[in-house]
């Protein structure tokens, strides 16, 4: 019997269950960045956009479809964290936007949605470029539109418009060199591919744990003291059914739950036919799991951390103290004349945040290249900082996208988005900010600044790869520049004066060096005064920028 329409709770549902998939599959995704930095990349950023969203949908009871479209917009916009992250959002945004007034969604519907989230996010990216994301989301559209001519039902639209999703998928290296370079597809992609995939699960009605979503990680963790939770022994309360294979005997359950009193305490054992239901207190849940499999297949799994019970009291503390002492800051900040300019800058690592600070930075937002700071994280920052105009410093090119998508829900500043790729260029623009001139002056004279600038970095390779025609293998030093990797080798001081040979050049004047928090301080003055000999005629500053993943931070002017 044909499905013609999708209700409101379907698409919950499937909303979710996307969520959820995408959740499930982002180490896979992140194993397909080109890049083969140290960071949480396209997955981890397109999970912690979408989980936002999933959040807000998981607190609604009994939605319409314009709530439902409201709660997967906002939370999507707010969460949405580095480009694929953002652009992710966008297609959600514009996708609900396309079906808010309806009452359930047929093919024509789903087609017109498609279409819609495609042109919104097509509209968000500057220049946007064939073979990624947007590809695969400009593919699906097409492919719905086709198909809304030829079937009203969606139990045949929405398979064929994953095949043909798939197809345009595994075209995107023949698009962008660089992923053929890599031998991969484009990480977005895979990932739009996973959301739409999980929320066809959960069309065909497959069973989703949607118990696992949780709020998207933060900037910052409250830091728990392990004596509060040591008096509890086992700390894992660990329940599932077992769907036995073949007859589960009297002799099975007793050795079952003597192998289960080996490893925890509070066990339950009960067998009814071919099922099995176990509960037990332990600490380590896989033991109980894969002695479990031996018997059949497992389902109805849940894990509670028992311990965060005794947790939540003092989290409940740190977030009351918290709001208390967010409450006299804002007080503070209020009693305080707003002033005509601010800055807001992303930065990590002790040292670099207080050069930042002396520079006059109003606000830091931890975050960089391991985690890209949220849209909310921005808009929190910016209410922050008591001033006419803020002028934002992403610092990295996956927080570009974020920081302008704040600035676009702003009413009542003027935000400036000056699109510093490094933190080098960062230092470099508030450097040249001039007090005494108005806004615009300042913009212009900052991004002229900014692209005087030389930046490198140095860090290690987690997977082998293939780019810009350098082999690289995991663990391997990588000197990356602004346009790509400019060295490659095994150790940290000759990869970065490798990397140096192609920045300096005869109108070079300064070298300016942050070392991480991995690098000794005797080290780094001796790489210092190897690169001082090297370039005579080029000053040479060192600072401690105490960044982690990347070796060195550097800058040439």
């Amino acid at each position: 019997m044909a499905t013609k329409t999708i209700s409101v709770d379907m698409l919950a549902k499937m909303f979710l269950a996307g969520a959820q998939n995408i959740e499930a599959k982002k180490e896979f995704i992140n194993e397909l960045n080109v890049f083969p930095v140290p960071d949480g990349d396209t997955g981890t950023n397109m999970s912690l956009t979408i989980m936002s969203a999933a959040k807000e949908v998981t607190a609604l009871s009994k939605p319409d479809m314009k709530e439902l479209a409201k709660a997967i917009s906002s939370g999507s916009l707010r969460g949405a964290r580095g480009n694929s992250g953002v652009i992710l959002s966008q297609l959600l945004r514009g996708f609900t936007k396309s079906i808010r007034e309806e009452k359930e969604i047929d093919v024509l519907g789903l087609a017109a949605a498609c279409s819609r989230a495609r042109d919104t996010a097509y509209k968000a990216v500057m220049k946007p470029k064939e073979g990624t994301i947007l590809t695969v989301a400009s593919g699906i559209a097409d492919k719905a539109a086709q198909m809304a001519e030829e079937t009203d039902d969606l139990e045949v639209f929405i398979p064929a418009v994953i095949e043909h999703a798939e197809e345009v998928l595994a075209k995107t290296p023949d698009m962008l060199p660089v992923l053929k370079e890599a031998g991969v597809v484009d990480s977005g992609g895979q990932g739009l591919l996973e959301v739409i995939k999980g929320a066809y699960d959960a069309f065909l009605g497959k069973e989703i744990d949607y118990s696992a979503i949780s709020p998207s990680a933060g900037m910052s963790v409250t830091k728990i003291n392990a004596q509060d939770t040591a008096d509890i022994k086992f700390g894992y309360c660990t329940e599932f059914i077992i769907l036995t294979e073949k007859e589960f005997t009297e002799t099975d359950e007793h050795e079952f739950k003597a192998y289960l009193s080996s490893i925890g305490d509070s066990i339950v054992c009960v067998a009814d036919d071919d099922v099995v239901k176990i509960h037990v207190h332990t600490n380590d849940p896989g033991l109980a799991i894969q002695r479990a499999l031996t018997y059949g297949q497992l389902s109805r799994m849940k894990i509670d951390n028992m311990r965060e019970e005794h947790q939540e009291k003092l989290i409940r503390d740190a977030e009351k103290l918290a709001a208390e002492e967010a409450e006299k800051e804002a007080q503070k900040k209020a009693n305080e004349p707003r002033k005509p300019m601010g800055f807001i800058t992303v930065s990590i690592g002790e040292g670099l945040n207080e050069i930042f600070k002396e520079l006059g930075a109003d606000y830091i937002i931890e975050g960089g290249q391991t985690m890209n700071p949220s849209t909310e994280d921005m808009l929190n920052a910016i209410d922050q900082v008591n001033a006419d105009t803020v002028f934002i410093l992403p610092n990295n090119k996956n927080i570009l996208l974020a920081a302008n998508q704040a600035k676009a829900l702003v009413e009542d500043k003027e935000i400036i988005v000056i699109p510093t790729k490094t933190v080098p260029q960062g230092i470099t623009a508030i450097i040249n900010f001039m007090p005494d001139a108005d806004a615009k002056m300042n913009e212009e004279t900052m991004l002229e600044e900014i692209q005087r600038v030389k930046s490198g970095q140095v860090t290690y390779a987690v997977r082998d790869t293939h780019i810009d025609d350098k082999e690289i293998h995991e663990g391997d030093i990588m000197g990356i520049g602004d346009k790509g990797i400019l060295a490659v080798g095994k150790g940290i001081e000759e990869t970065t004066k490798a990397m140096l040979e192609q920045l300096v050049d005869e109108e070079s004047e300064l070298i300016s060096l942050y070392y991480g928090e991995e690098v000794k301080e005797e080290d780094a003055e001796q790489l210092i005064q190897e690169i001082e000999e090297l370039y005579p005629d080029v000053d040479v500053d060192a600072h401690f920028g105490g960044q982690p993943i990347y070796y060195y931070v550097l800058a040439v002017e």
